[in-house]
């Protein structure tokens, strides 16, 4: 499994680019998933729901069923990302995370404007149609999907399950 984190400021299009990309990788026959970083204080499951109701009644977990969509609930006390990663999504081949910049994975900045976050953290390469000065070593890639899925078929290595 191949992991890569796309980080940037807020409102650069990190999301736009990574739903460019997916199909992308689906078309070369890569089976592609996704990790959202956000805030503790973001509640992803709705108050007042009934699947709120019951966790705040203290259920472990919480099931979200339909014949199309599941959903599951629970607090997990502090487990780390790559668990998660590999219990919940070690079965495909690429996971693209949005955010994560402290995290342990290679990372790609979409850039826009402003102070870029490459030298300030490791980044592998920096996706931006504007000049912007990276440090040695950091590729730079225009925002087209097709050459970002190239970047990280090449450059980006594969994390050994478990």
């Amino acid at each position: 499994m191949k992991v890569v984190a796309f980080v940037g400021h807020k409102g650069v299009g990190k999301t736009r680019l990574i739903c460019e990309l997916i199909p992308v990788l689906r078309a070369r026959g890569y089976r592609v998933g996704t990790a959202k970083h956000v805030s503790p204080e973001v509640e992803p499951d709705a108050p007042g729901t009934d699947t709120h109701r019951h966790r705040l009644a203290g259920a472990e977990r919480v099931l979200l069923y339909s014949e199309r969509h599941a959903a599951l609930f629970w607090d997990h006390g502090g487990t780390g990302v790559p668990d998660f990663l590999e219990k919940f999504l070690g079965d495909l081949d690429i996971v693209i995370l949005e955010g994560f910049k402290g995290g342990p994975y290679p990372k790609i900045e979409v850039y826009r404007t402003g102070e870029p976050l490459a030298g300030k953290i490791p980044v592998a390469a920096v996706v931006s149609s504007r000049p912007v000065v990276v440090p040695d070593g950091v590729r730079l890639i225009p925002p087209d999907p097709e050459a970002i899925a190239d970047f990280i078929e090449t450059e980006i290595p594969g994390v050994a399950p478990g």
